[in-house]
This record gives structure tokens, sequence and C-alpha cells, in this order.
């Protein structure tokens, strides 16, 4: 029988190798370690704030003034960390907790899918997503798109897990609902379109089609969504009016069609932002994985399909027999159970097209973390194709070419990462960079009498007048907050400060007699009344 399963289900849905000990497997565990390692090497020397997160904090932090929250954001980060920043100051505190955090979630999320693919799969998918900068780096960040990655991950094992026996199979609706709503909670928009393959399976598929699993889905979403639409009718005067304007913040989401593809490969190894992505792409050595995926994906589900068609009925026989024997058992078997055919691959694959399509089609920018999701599930099915070579291998040429297949994959895996290191080492010295210069630049307001209460205004209001301790405000923008009058009046109140760039020359009217001030180690003035 489990060779009849190998043959029939496809490269990420075989029955696991005979080495993946049931008991105490610590391949996973070992990924997590290591992630959190890489964290703690790389990623957390960059300590300040960064733009965006900045805003986040400055939400749930009783010291500081918040800023302003602009309609495309939700608030699931915010509250993740508002039990941190209430007890400490400390970014460096902050930081090493969502190091351990990112850690143990990653571990959790692609648990969920060790019944499903194996646990050696599951490790590998797991390497690889964490194999990849932007991965290491949005780790300790206070930033929403990791955290929804691993929600994604979780969410969809845990659907795929829900046409279990009575036991298994409530247990999985539950994690669906957690794992949706804290999706929701983190980004609400992103959860919608993750929530629209797990319908049309639901509708499509006679597994799924029953109204607990729907209910699971449906009630997921509209528990993390509650807030969001909420504040959207408290705030912004309704979800059609909060949607407007987020798409007037990201520039018009539109028909953008090959613009989005366009600058998420050029962005693809950095900056962390490209807007306007007119940056060259990246050279051919540190992006081939991302040119190859595509190429991966559609091999991984051409197989999954094929492997269907070839055993037609098999998949859904042995939980058929099964279904006695496992619903008399109290909780899940340890050993891995029947996989669920094409779908394990499928779906995820669905599901990553789903949550990609707003960034490349409809946005004409950028930014490398927007598609942490999508890399996040198709770390599982290219994990299945990887297994898969190796087995074929190992049948046409016995126990050596099963060798030389894992070698030839180490090879090229070692490869990889060691490209995703350099590109790990070079952004996170860009952002400790920038956010150096958002600190020197508060510590000079703060010798020039820039002390709360205070206001900053202009370009990069938000980070530095945090870091100041200061109200931030704009006139203009995507984060305008405040009018030109509000500016003038507060300004005869408190101390204030208006920041400039050179880069972008332009003064406000109201600032033309203020008294400027340069901000050493920085491109900045800083106009004072």
């Amino acid at each position: 029988m489990a060779t009849t399963d190998r043959r029939a289900a496809g490269p990420a849905s075989a029955t696991p190798d005979r080495d993946a000990t049931p008991h105490h497997d610590v391949r996973l565990a070992a990924v997590a370690v290591a992630f959190a390692v890489l964290q703690l090497c790389y990623s957390v020397a960059h300590m300040d704030l960064g733009w965006d997160e900045s805003v986040y904090v400055s939400q749930v932090d009783p010291r500081n003034p918040a800023a302003f929250f602009s309609a495309p954001r939700s608030r699931g980060i915010s509250f993740l960390v508002a039990p941190i920043v209430s007890l400490t100051p400390s970014v460096p505190v902050l930081r090493v907790a969502l190091v351990l955090l990112s850690s143990l979630a990653l571990f959790a999320a692609f648990r969920v899918w060790e019944p499903l693919l194996g646990k050696g799969r599951v490790a590998l998918a797991a390497l690889l997503f964490t194999g990849l900068w932007i991965t290491v780096l949005s780790g300790p960040e206070v930033m929403p798109n990791l955290w929804l990655a691993l929600s994604a991950v979780a969410a969809v094992g845990w659907f795929l897990r829900a046409r279990r026996d009575a036991p298994g199979r409530r247990r999985a609706r539950t994690g669906l609902a957690v794992a949706l709503a804290a999706a929701a909670l983190l980004r609400a928009p992103d959860a919608v379109w993750l929530v629209l393959p797990l319908l049309a399976a639901c509708a499509g598929v006679r597994a799924w089609r029953t109204r607990a699993t729907a209910v699971a889905v449906l009630g997921g979403l509209a528990a993390g969504g509650a807030q969001w639409a909420v504040e959207a009718y408290a705030r912004f005067g309704g979800i059609g009016r909060r949607l407007a304007l987020s798409s007037d913040t990201e520039g018009g989401m539109g028909a953008h069609l090959g613009a989005g593809l366009r600058a998420s490969y050029r962005a693809l190894n950095g900056p962390q932002l490209c807007r306007p992505c007119r940056i060259a792409g990246p050279s051919i050595t540190h992006s081939l994985w991302w040119l190859l995926l595509p190429v991966l994906i559609a091999t991984a589900c051409a197989l999954a399909l094929r492997a269907r068609r070839q055993e037609p009925g098999k998949a859904q026989e042995p939980s058929k027999a099964r279904e006695p024997r496992e619903s008399r058992e109290p909780g899940e078997s340890r050993e891995p159970r029947e996989r669920e055919g094409a779908a394990v691959t499928l779906l995820p694959v669905a599901c990553a097209l789903a949550l990609a399509a707003p960034y490349l089609l409809l946005l004409d920018y950028a930014a490398p973390r927007f598609l942490l999701p999508v890399y996040a599930l198709l770390a599982l099915p290219v994990a299945g194709l990887a297994a898969h070579a190796v087995r074929a291998a190992g049948a046409a040429a016995g126990r050596r070419g099963r060798f030389a297949a894992v070698a030839l994959l180490g090879a090229v895996l070692t490869a990889h990462l060691a490209v995703q290191v350099e590109e790990l080492r070079f952004n996170t010295a860009d952002a400790r960079d920038t956010t150096v210069r958002y600190r020197r630049a508060a510590n000079e307001l703060g010798r020039l009498g820039v002390i709360a209460p205070c206001l900053v205004i202009g370009p990069r209001a938000q980070p530095i007048a945090y870091e100041a301790g200061c109200v931030s405000a704009q006139t203009a923008g995507n984060n305008r907050s405040h009018t030109t009058d509000d500016i003038v009046r507060a300004a005869a109140r408190i101390p204030t400060a208006l920041l400039y760039d050179p880069g972008h020359p332009y003064l406000p009217p109201y600032a033309r007699g203020w008294h400027s001030h340069p901000l050493p180690g920085t491109d900045w003035l800083a106009y004072l009344p």
C-alpha cells in the first residue's frame, strides 16, 4: 500500500520517506532554530525602528504620540507587539522578542503540514522559505507580511486537514478559523484574497463541501476583519470609502498589467521599498531562482494532476478503509495519514496566486516583503517536487542515483543560500544606515530644543518624530493629517521643526521665514520658527 500511495499521490503528496522518524523528528525544529540564529546574527543588528515600524509601534506605545494610521494599514502587528512595547521602550528587547516569536510561529505554521506531506518535506519547505534574505530581515521587524505568510501557511494546511475523521476535523476547523482570523487582523484585504480559493474549494470539491468548513472559513475572516471594518466606519466613512482611500494611497490600484511584475523583479534583492521603481534589475545569478519558480510550480502541478489521472479514485480508497479505525482514536495518529492527492499541491499554489495578484497586477511599485506569503506557500510544492526528483532518481538508478540527486540538490541549495546571505548582509546594512540617520536627526532636534510636547513635519516626519517623542504631521501626500492652519497654530504654541530634503526642494510658504539648521550625519535640514 505504501508503494501504491507513492505512485498515486504526486510530487508534493507522496508518502514520507522511511527515514522520517515519527516520534522525535527534529528537522523542522532545527530549521526554526537556524532561523532564530540567522536573525540574531544579521537582522537584529539593525536596531532602530524603520518608517513603517514607527507607525505600527506608535499606535500602542504609551510613551509617545501615535502617528497617522493610513487607510491601507491593519492593526494586527501593533496588537502583537503591544504587550512588549507596554513593558519596555527598548528596541533591542523588542527585536529579540520578535526573533523568538517568529521562530516559534514558523515551527507551528509548517508543522500543520506534517500529516499531509511528511516531516522531511515540510522541513525542506521551511528551509526554502527561511533561506530568503527578506524572510530573515522581516523576522525581528514590526511589519505584518511575514506573520501574514505564516498565517496563510497554517490556514491552508488546516483547511486540507478539515476533511479528517470527526475529532481531527473539528480541531482542523478551529485551527483554520484562528489562522484566518490572524491573517485578517494582520492584512484584512490580503486575507480576502487568501480566502477566495478556499471558498472555491468548499463549493467545488466534495471533500470540503460542508457547512462547518465554510463557516470556519467565513467565521475566521469575519472575526479577524471586524476591527478593520469597524475602524473603516469610525474613521474613513465606510468600507467602500476606506478601500477607495487605500487605492489612492497605493497610487491608484488598477490594471497595471506588467508594471507590478517588472517592479517586483527589479526590487527582488532590494530596496525594501521601490517606489517609483526605476532601478535596474538584479543580475541573473541573483535572480535565477525567481525566474525558475514558475517553471518549478508548473512542473509540480502537472505531476500532481498526472498522478491523479493515472490512479483515479485511489486517493479516496485508503481514507474510506481507515475511517472506522481512525474514528475510534481520541487524537491524531503519530504516523502521517493518507495524502490528500493533488490538493496538497494545487491548493497552496492557488492561494499563492491569489495573494500575488494584487501586488503583481494592480500596483505599479513593489517591495520584496509583499510577496512573502506567496513564497511561503510555494515552498511547499517546491519541496515536494525536490522529493519527487530524488525518488525518481532512486527508482531509475538505485541508491547511487538517489545519492547523486541528493548531492546535486544540496549543491544547488547551498549556492542559493550563499546568494541570499550576501543579499541579507547588503540589505541589513542599508536598513541600518537609514534608521541611524533617523536617530541622528531626532537627537539633533532635541539639541535644538525640539522636545516633547513638540511637532515634526515634512519628509520622513513620522519615524523622526517618533524617535524624538513628537507628534508627526503632513499637509499633503499619503499621510496627510493636518492643514496648514493647524501647523501655524501649533508652531505658535509648541516647539516645531520642518524637515527639508534638498533632494526634493520644496519649502512651504509658512516656513520661508524660519531658520535653517543642518542635521549632522544626514542630508537634511531642519527649519525652526
